[in-house]
């Protein structure tokens, strides 16, 4: 594109990070607010060396993510970026006490709404998730009405633990209010085999580059049974964003899904076309973290069998240590590819100005 300025970019996952743990407990009754010590992901698996970008601290202190202003220089300016995705990490989906988890989901929607995009952000470049404890999803979808409407949330996010596949009737409640107020559902690595959630696999990994390796298995789980479950044959104006997963390996998973389909599609009636059709209308995933082959023209092969043009939308995974700059992660892309990803899909998908 030399010699044209391209279109500003939407980074479809950037991580808000509190100051500390008082902002979030300001929002919580007492008998809450005594209790929560950060919810505790409880992770198995923790970076060996950092989790964050060396330098996305802000200047006057705090944790990497946790300032505005310092968001917009780093990450807004720095790569010219019209919308940030908000994705907070509220961990609220592992507890046995729902209402607990409940309490931190709707604490963290509270801080957001009045730290992220609030007055401080009368130009619209943050936009943000309602985050939900879809181990309840009753609340959950209450959770979803009590947001909706307000001009700079654009999705519902929730986490890939959980104890049932996605396309299970537990979620329908979910499902509904997402239609009913026309927004999609992000779902984010987090949680497997944590607190009540299933872990995505025969064991527990020994290491953290297993684990980190491994987290799209449950979103090829999640997704195959949205699928085979007739999901959006239901619901046909739910949309599902499949966020930090990875992507490339929606191509072999497809091909392998439509061959079942070929023989087995009378055991799930109500699937009325091969799977992969679905994608295109309900389906987009992000692009961190992006796998890159020794040679791109390889990848170049890979993004015109996944459908890039049409499904694949920009992420940089902002402040995380495997941060995606969108100057670096991919090779160099035709024109048109290129605004596909990088603004128009998540412009259409989002509805964004």
């Amino acid at each position: 594109m030399a010699g044209k300025e391209k279109p500003g970019i939407i980074d479809c996952d950037v991580h808000p990070i509190p100051k500390s743990l008082d902002q979030i407990r300001q929002y919580m009754p007492k008998f809450w607010r005594d209790r929560f010590r950060g919810g505790g992901r409880g992770l198995f698996y923790g970076n060996p060396s950092h989790g964050m970008r060396l330098d996305s601290n802000p200047p006057d202190g705090g944790p990497a993510g946790s300032d505005p202003q310092f968001v917009r220089k780093q990450l807004i300016e720095e790569y010219n970026m019209k919308h940030a995705i908000l994705i907070p990490r509220e961990n609220s989906c592992q507890f046995p006490d729902l209402d607990y988890g409940n309490a931190i989901a709707s604490a963290y929607n509270e801080w957001i709404a009045d730290t992220w995009i609030g007055p401080d952000n009368p130009d619209g470049v943050f936009k943000s998730s309602i985050v939900i404890n879809h181990s309840d999803p009753i609340a959950s979808a209450k959770e979803i009405d009590r947001w909706a409407g307000h001009k700079h949330i654009v999705q519902v996010t929730t986490d890939s633990g959980a104890r049932f596949l996605m396309g299970h009737r537990n979620f329908h409640p979910i499902f509904e209010a997402c239609c009913r107020h026309n927004l999609p559902l992000a779902i984010h690595p987090g949680l497997d085999g944590i607190g009540i959630n299933i872990l995505p696999s025969p064991g527990n990994p020994s290491h953290y580059i297993e684990w980190h390796t491994c987290m799209s298995l449950s979103f090829m789980a999640h997704l195959v049974s949205l699928l085979t479950e007739g999901t959006f044959e239901r619901y046909p104006d739910l949309r599902i964003v499949l966020v930090e997963g990875s992507s490339t390996w929606i191509v072999p998973l497809m091909w392998r899904l439509d061959m079942e389909y070929k023989a087995l599609r009378h055991e799930i009636p109500w699937v009325k076309k091969r799977p992969s059709e679905y994608l295109r209308d309900h389906v987009r995933i992000t692009s961190q973290p992006l796998e890159r082959p020794d040679s791109d023209e390889d990848m170049m092969h890979m993004l015109r069998m996944m459908d890039a043009e049409h499904i694949l939308m920009f992420s940089s995974d902002y402040p995380h240590w495997d941060f995606d700059s969108p100057k670096l992660a991919f090779p160099r892309l035709p024109e048109k590819l290129y605004n596909r990803i990088f603004f128009e899909n998540a412009q259409e998908f989002y509805g964004l100005a």
